[in-house]
């Protein structure tokens, strides 16, 4: 068998994630393949103890949402800066400018591709939003290059 050609990071089982749930799928939070950075949805939870934050608070569950795919992205070898394409989705359309204004906030200067979608539900009866990203591994600009250089 061939080997892969991709990198999964932070890999899981539903059955810890979704213990209320009848589930038992293998997933993970980033795969990595081709050059390409595909994250799994994020919503308002903190990534290291699976609690829900912000908790009625769209903006809130917004930033951290933004904050994991940064993290995410930092792990994977990405950027914020290389994100080509986000989906949104939110449970009420009224939340799409506190939304909108956060991940606008999060990528000023980025200029992704974006979809927005207006959802009846998210898996968890408090998540508000979710935010997929996909991005890409960019060769380091020359400046990160002498920064490299320099701290060798």
């Amino acid at each position: 068998m061939a080997e892969p050609t991709h990198t999964r990071l932070r890999m899981f089982n539903t059955k810890e994630t979704y213990p209320e749930q009848n589930l038992d799928n293998d997933l993970c939070q980033a795969v990595v393949a081709g050059g390409v950075v595909y994250l799994r949805g994020q919503i308002g939870q903190d990534l290291e103890t699976r609690e829900s934050v912000g908790i009625g608070d769209v903006t809130a569950q917004a930033e951290k949402a933004m904050s994991n795919i940064a993290m995410l992205l930092e792990e994977a070898g990405s950027r914020l800066e290389d994100i080509v394409k986000v989906t949104i989705y939110i449970i009420d359309p009224r939340y799409r400018e506190d939304v909108y204004r956060t991940v606008g906030k999060w990528l000023k200067g980025v200029y992704p591709v974006s979809t927005g979608i207006v959802v009846q539900a998210l898996a968890r009866p408090e998540w508000l939003v979710e935010i997929d990203a996909t991005a890409v591994i960019s060769e380091p600009t020359p400046a990160e290059v002498a920064d490299t250089e320099v701290a060798k």
